[in-house]
């Protein structure tokens, strides 16, 4: 443990900063598992709108830096693959 006031800080907010990245994650895992479900349902409306909203999400991540930006465009571009196999 540290001795060190700032340094005791620093592990608390570090500590708040990871729950909420896990959380924001989380999230994101759900709704891309929500694309991967309508599409296996071939419901083709559902995908389109699971897949709009996982690309706003996608897009938070990135701007808060939660995620990098190329991992949201590769999962953006994957989740989009995804619906386009939907006929």
């Amino acid at each position: 443990m540290a001795n060190i006031k700032s340094q005791k800080k620093r592990i608390r907010t570090n500590e708040r900063a990871r729950m909420r990245n896990r959380s924001v994650r989380s999230e994101l895992k759900t709704l891309i598992k929500h694309v991967h479900m309508a599409v296996e349902e071939q419901d083709s409306e559902a995908a389109k709108t699971a897949a709009t909203v996982a690309y706003k999400r996608l897009d938070m991540a990135a701007a808060k830096g939660i995620i990098h930006k190329n991992q949201a465009a590769n999962r953006k571009s994957g989740v989009q693959r995804l619906v386009n196999t939907i006929r």
